[in-house]
């Protein structure tokens, strides 16, 4: 992914603040010898501070999954998540001195990548310890027991699922609003996500607004 040095985030805190809120991903692995690489979408539980020198995700996956041979050849995986994306019209960035037709389109996005190593859970009670502390996570309000080696509910299906533990090793984050352009195409810019009011333009706004 390439970041210019205007995406870039401002600190660990931009990139930290903006995936815990963005839960929802893809784990890029590594093919099998003359297989091309696998992708899972997989919701995860973010823990800055743990594991990794840049903490760690837990996620847990079904047996019968078919990323298992190659996640178990190659732990070198790709935690991809990308959000807020909005299109942007030319007219939108063009130049004070040419036709507003002659402005460039582009695209708006955040986007972070994790370079980690895995390891996969297979124990019961730390399977279950890993589906707990992901529950916790998106559904903190309770109303559903919690798993346990050996006891109902939710003990007997932990044989049908492997945990994964991916140990985060590096992050690439981009953060892509048309940081670098000159305050009038801001300006114009804002006024444009705020009038055009689409399903992502006020995410969009917020990023765009906060890194001018």
């Amino acid at each position: 992914m390439l970041i210019h040095p205007w995406d870039a985030p401002k600190d660990d805190g931009e990139w930290q603040r903006w995936l815990a809120a963005h839960d929802f991903g893809q784990l890029a692995v590594n093919g099998l010898p003359g297989e091309p690489p696998s992708l899972q979408p997989t919701h995860f539980l973010y823990e800055p501070g743990r594991g990794g020198p840049h903490g760690q995700v837990l996620l847990h996956l079904a047996r019968p999954n078919p990323l298992w041979p190659a996640l178990e050849a190659d732990p070198h995986v790709l935690l991809s998540v990308a959000d807020d994306h909005v299109f942007a019209p030319g007219p939108w960035t063009a130049a004070e001195d040419v036709p507003p037709e002659h402005g460039v389109p582009t695209s708006f996005y955040a986007a972070v990548q994790l370079r980690c190593t895995a390891h996969l859970v297979d124990d019961p009670a730390d399977k279950a310890d890993l589906l707990n502390r992901q529950l916790a996570h998106f559904q903190p309000e309770g109303g559903s027991a919690a798993a346990a080696a050996g006891e109902i509910p939710y003990g007997r299906l932990l044989s049908g699922l492997r945990g994964i533990r991916l140990e985060v090793l590096d992050v690439r984050a981009k953060f892509k609003y048309g940081s670098h352009k000159p305050e009038y195409v801001k300006d114009r810019t804002a006024a444009a996500l705020r009038e055009r009011g689409g399903p992502r333009d006020p995410a969009a706004y917020e990023h765009h607004e906060r890194r001018r």
